[in-house]
C-alpha cells in the first residue's frame, strides 16, 4: 500500500502544481499582455508627438518662405522699371550734376532702389566673374580681349536679380571665349 499512497501523493502533489501554475499563468499572460500594450502605447504617443512636431516645423517654414516671397510677382513687374532708370542715368551723364531735372530722376532712382532692396531684392554682380550658368544666362560669346577674361563675363546685357538670397531673375551676360 505504500506504494499506491506514494503514487496518490505523486498524483496530488502534481495536481497541486498544475492548479498552482495555471493560476499564475493567466496573471502573467495578463501583465504581459498589458506592458505590451503599455509599449505599444507610448510607441504610437511618441511616434504622433514626433510627427506633430515636424507639422508645426514645416507650417512655419512654408509661411516664413510665403512672406519672403509674398511680393514676388510685383518685384518681377518692377524689375523693367529698374532697367529703365539705369538706362536713363547712363543717358544723363552728359548733363551736369546742377540740372535740377537730372537731381529730380536721381533722387526717384535713389529712393526707388532702397524701397526695393528693404524688401529683399539685391543686384547681382557678375562683371568679371567667371560664367555661372546657375545664375547667369549667355547670351553671346565673343573673342575675350585678354586671356584672364576667358570663360568669364564681359558684359552685362540684362541685370540678375536675388529675392532673398534665390534668383529672381537670372542675368543675361556676354562671355568672353
Amino acid at each position: 500500500m505504500n506504494e499506491n499512497e506514494n503514487i496518490q501523493d505523486e498524483n496530488l502533489n502534481s495536481e497541486e502544481t498544475d492548479s498552482t501554475t495555471n493560476v499564475e499563468s493567466p496573471e502573467v499572460d495578463e501583465v504581459e499582455s498589458l506592458n505590451n500594450k503599455l509599449a505599444e502605447s507610448n510607441d504610437r504617443y511618441t511616434r504622433l508627438v514626433a510627427e506633430f512636431d515636424n507639422y508645426k516645423k514645416r507650417t512655419s517654414k512654408e509661411k516664413l518662405d510665403l512672406m519672403q516671397s509674398a511680393g514676388k510677382d510685383v518685384l518681377v513687374k518692377l524689375l523693367p522699371v529698374l532697367d529703365d532708370f539705369d538706362r536713363a542715368m547712363s543717358f544723363m551723364k552728359d548733363i551736369p550734376n546742377d540740372d535740377s531735372v537730372k537731381q529730380g530722376v536721381d533722387l526717384v532712382n535713389t529712393k526707388f532702389r532702397k524701397t526695393m532692396e528693404q524688401l529683399g531684392l539685391k543686384e547681382m554682380d557678375v562683371i568679371g566673374q567667371p560664367f555661372d550658368p546657375e545664375y547667369q544666362e549667355a547670351i553671346t560669346s565673343i573673342p575675350a580681349p585678354s586671356d584672364d577674361l576667358k570663360n568669364k563675363v564681359i558684359d552685362v546685357i540684362e541685370k540678375g536679380y536675388f529675392l532673398n538670397d534665390s534668383v529672381l531673375r537670372f542675368a543675361k551676360v556676354v562671355v568672353g571665349q
